[in-house]
């Protein structure tokens, strides 16, 4: 006899055939099936379940086989399935037909929630399965699915009920209500706050309304005080929510990770981790392979605030995700792929000390150098840090991370005029601009393996991002003026295409050239682009 059920293990997981055979001989549970601590200690945990829970435990020899046997099952989330088995192959239950269970038990056999529960419906369906009993906390997040009949159970009593109620009436009983619940725990890590309560920095808030509309990344950087990280947590404020299948796709992500899911994640994510992450942490891992921030932020934003305090391998390992949307996580028995289709934030200081463009009162002397394209003088600056030290604190974003970079911004504390002049535009008609130009890219690239302009690759570039006439000129003045690299060449467009998409404009003109190079462009004076 046997069980359906599933165990976790990077985005797609594994859909398990938990199979019994009592035989005569020595009382004892063996497990076979590649099973992992937590599920060979299953047996002691089904044995006092059943005791407590009033049901008698075959005195005879049990053999629990665990297919594909050739796949390592991790976690304590096989229990209830296994206790399920055992009582079928005794004859005290009739066969779970077309069902997954789920669920973990304590030894008074009650049933604890498990991770990845919205994974295993997805699954389970894959799979032809529509019935399943899972713990009842995780049953409003199997009933996302449409089509999915779902029991929530309390108890080892309540499961075994609920199997013999679907073979007595054909259906699940309703121990929970189907679908719907609060918005999920993980949704709410960052409120949204107002982005029109912002007053200055209107290039900064041209950058974010361009990068929420595009999906494009961002860097930013400045000195302390200047409203770097405030308007990067009001991203949200001004993105437009996912589409059902986005929200499917996230929630699940977050469901893997192991946060309480109650409801679709119908907001774009946006993560922010300490800047003592692990690469682990940022791509995912572990023994089970868990999604990392990475993945967290799938059709969303990973705002890394003081970036330069994150490892430099961390920062490294960000290149090919930023490329492929996707992480691969090698291990020596297979490799996982996890979506990483995310935006990238970062926020900098111009220098260890944080000085750097603050005029000191007087000043002597002072090294000079480069950093982020700016040419400073220490002494000019008030700048506590050698010429060395800066150099090194830039370095650790390498050449090739910064070139993914398709907006950066420089921004200055702002004065007491900016602070004290009403707000230049509310947030609303802010959001209004970015849904309608994401809500033009949905229907432009319907069908196609990516969802925003940032996401073009060439052939997609040259389709919907011609140039003419003037526009082409002032391209080609730029491009030849820069010395920009050939990623630089088609992340250009690619702005310039989100930049008409803001104006619902059908063609890219010189004005949307001029100001995507303007947010590339780093130097003495960022706002000197070029002449025409």
């Amino acid at each position: 006899m046997f069980i359906m059920t599933y165990n976790p293990f990077g985005y797609e997981g594994i859909v398990i055939r938990v199979e019994a055979d009592i035989r005569r001989g020595i009382p004892g549970i063996d497990i076979s099936g590649l099973a992992a601590g937590a599920v060979r200690e299953a047996r002691e945990r089904v044995r006092a379940a059943f005791r407590n829970s009033g049901f008698v435990f075959p005195n005879d020899r049990i053999l629990i086989n665990l297919a594909p046997a050739g796949v390592r099952k991790e976690g304590a989330a096989l229990d209830l399935a296994i206790a399920l088995a055992v009582m079928t192959a005794a004859g005290e239950l009739p066969p779970a037909l077309d069902t997954m269970v789920l669920g973990e038990l304590e030894l008074s056999g009650r049933v604890r929630p498990v991770r990845g529960t919205l994974a295993a419906a997805i699954a389970g369906r894959e799979a032809g399965i529509r019935n399943f009993i899972t713990p009842s906390a995780n049953a409003a997040e199997a009933a996302i699915l449409a089509g999915c009949n779902v029991a929530g159970v309390e108890t080892l009593l309540d499961a075994v009920k609920a199997v013999r109620f679907l073979r007595e009436n054909g259906r699940l009983p309703r121990y929970a209500a189907r679908g719907g619940g609060s918005p999920a725990v993980s949704d709410r890590v960052l409120e949204p706050a107002e982005f029109g309560d912002v007053r200055g920095q209107a290039r900064y808030k041209r950058a974010l309304e361009i990068a929420a509309a595009g999906g494009h990344n961002l860097l930013v950087f400045g000195p302390p005080g200047s409203g770097k990280t405030m308007l990067a947590r009001r991203l949200p404020a001004i993105t437009p929510p996912l589409t059902e299948e986005e929200a499917i796709t996230v929630t699940r992500l977050h469901s893997l990770a192991g946060f309480a899911v109650n409801g679709l994640i119908e907001r774009p994510p946006f993560r922010a981790p300490h800047h003592s992450a692990s690469a682990e942490g940022i791509l995912g891992g572990g023994h089970s392979v868990r999604p990392g921030e990475i993945s967290l932020a799938h059709f969303g934003a990973l705002f890394l605030d003081e970036a330069p305090e994150f490892k430099v391998n961390v920062l490294q390992s960000l290149r090919e995700p930023l490329e492929d949307r996707v992480i691969t996580i090698s291990r020596a028995e297979n490799s996982v792929r996890l979506p990483a289709d995310f935006q990238l934030l970062m926020a900098a200081n111009p220098c260890p000390c944080g000085r750097l463009g603050i005029r000191p009162a007087a000043s002597s002397g002072g090294e000079s150098g480069e950093a982020g394209g700016a040419v400073y003088t220490t002494a000019e600056t008030g700048c506590y840090c050698s010429g060395d030290e800066i150099a090194r604190y830039w370095r650790k974003f390498g050449g090739a991370l910064l070139d993914r970079m398709e907006l950066r911004v420089p921004v200055n504390t702002p004065g007491i005029a900016e602070l004290s002049h009403a707000p230049e535009e509310s947030g609303e008609v802010v959001a209004a601009r970015v849904k309608r130009a994401v809500e033009i890219q949905r229907k432009r690239f319907s069908g196609m393996n990516f969802r925003r302009n940032s996401g073009m690759d060439t052939a997609a570039i040259d389709r919907f991002c011609p140039l003419g006439g003037a526009a082409l000129q002032a391209f080609t003045r730029a491009v030849e003026k820069f010395s920009v690299s050939g990623r630089a060449y088609h992340g250009i467009l690619r702005v310039a295409r989100t930049i008409a998409d803001l104006e619902a404009a059908d063609t890219i003109g010189v004005e949307h050239v001029m100001e995507a190079v303007q947010h590339r462009r780093q130097g003495d004076d960022p706002y000197d682009v070029f002449s025409v």
